[in-house]
């Protein structure tokens, strides 16, 4: 049964606004009127799908769940089916305590779906935006074991974790990145308005300006006479990068290369590596078979030479190789992951094993990149001082010469 938005005054004369499931637009102005409400707008919620959403609409705006709201919203969802409560009623209460129009108008779609028959997995596939084939994967899992309350709330520690990771490692990041914005900020207004402003004091004088004011006053006319060509050339630049990052062979060359370098490659490589230990430990947790969950796994990396590793290791698994044996002949994996495989596929406990792994690989890929926070702040802060200095010592030197002359 298809749902419906509707806007209809009631017998005060207010708005109402809300959703209803009706057979037909014309049914569910008929339910309105039975309850005394005057239909001003019946609209049909759309399914979700790439087809019926608008290229404008998934441009101009956000999903209705970000991570954040959707472990929320995953979590709400496993107390009530675990309480016992029906599915429908599930979606029925998680709607009427809904804030957002779109969210609600969401969870009447789905609620609409599941009472026509439909799968919830199959539900939540119409809406690829808000659910991905991952996480409409393990649901699917949950329906066919009998389990969905234990997968939900499986989905829901995923979910929380896996943003609590990203929020470390952005907040890691978040300091040095804006006082490397604010120490270029603060450099380019001395060496563009500063600089030129104390030299032209020295204009007029016939004595020859100190070697470190001079080379100032050259980077000075550069940034202020091709500064916007340099800016103009850097768009392109990044640009053009994006543009050839595109292509397939020659993103996984250089995602090859990122992984080899000496910091940010072990932090790339370990990141990835928790996030398909995570998602391949509750997919297999969840029941979905092993070449199934490698290949969604395989999904979730971000690194294109990681992932060409992971489709190695499931034509190894899908040719009759232990999931072990084929992660440890990959080249980029981390050793780690291969021996907490080998030790779940030795004591029946894969799932489990793999999720240990993911917390430990996560746990260090958390150190790592605080460590690594901790060492930039003091060099960022050292740095900007040196520049500073020299160009303080560029505008004091003319000045301190003239002095000594004049005495």
């Amino acid at each position: 049964m298809p749902a419906f938005s509707f806007e209809a005054l009631d017998s005060e004369g207010r708005v109402r606004r809300g959703t209803l499931e009706a057979d037909t637009a014309r049914s569910a102005r008929s339910l309105l009127r039975a309850q005394s409400l005057v239909p001003l707008e019946v609209q049909t919620l759309a399914s979700g799908s790439a087809t019926s959403t608008s290229l404008g609409e998934r441009l101009f705006t956000h999903p209705v769940f970000n991570p954040t709201t959707l472990a929320v919203w995953t979590r709400q969802l496993a107390g009530l089916v675990g309480s016992g409560l029906q599915l429908e009623r599930a979606l029925t209460a998680l709607a009427d305590e809904a804030d957002d129009e779109r969210q609600r108008h969401l969870l009447a779609s789905l609620r609409a779906e599941v009472n026509a028959g439909s799968p919830f997995a199959r539900a939540l596939a119409q809406f690829p935006r808000e659910f991905s084939p991952i996480y409409c994967a393990v649901i699917g899992a949950g329906e066919a074991s009998g389990g969905l309350a234990q997968v939900l709330e499986r989905l829901a520690d995923d979910l929380e974790e896996r943003q609590q990771l990203r929020a470390k490692l952005v907040g890691a990041a978040l300091y040095p990145a804006i006082v490397t914005v604010v120490a270029i900020a603060i450099v380019l207004f001395l060496v563009g308005y500063v600089v030129p402003q104390v030299a032209s004091v020295f204009a007029g004088s016939k004595r020859a300006l100190p070697l470190l004011t001079v080379i100032m006053l050259s980077i000075s006319d550069f940034v202020r006479s091709y500064g916007w060509a340099v800016l103009i050339a850097i768009v392109v630049i990044a640009t053009g990068a994006r543009l050839v990052l595109a292509n397939a062979g020659f993103r996984e060359t250089f995602d090859g290369w990122w992984l080899r370098l000496p910091i940010l490659g072990r932090l790339a490589r370990g990141y990835n590596a928790a996030r398909f230990a995570s998602t391949l430990g509750m997919l297999a947790g969840a029941g979905v078979p092993i070449l199934k969950a490698l290949q969604a796994a395989a999904e979730t990396l971000s690194n294109q030479a990681l992932r060409a590793d992971a489709l190695a290791a499931l034509t190894l698994v899908r040719e009759g190789a232990p999931l072990a044996s084929a992660l440890a002949r990959t080249r980029r994996f981390p050793s780690l992951l291969a021996m907490f495989a080998r030790l779940g596929e030795q004591t029946g406990q894969l799932p489990t094993m793999l999720e240990r792994a993911a917390r430990q690989m996560g746990n260090e890929v958390q150190r790592r990149a605080l460590q690594l926070a901790t060492i930039l702040e003091p060099l960022l802060i050292v740095s900007m001082g040196l520049i500073v200095m020299l160009i303080v010592l560029a505008v004091l030197q003319p000045i301190i010469e003239l002095n000594q002359f004049v005495k």
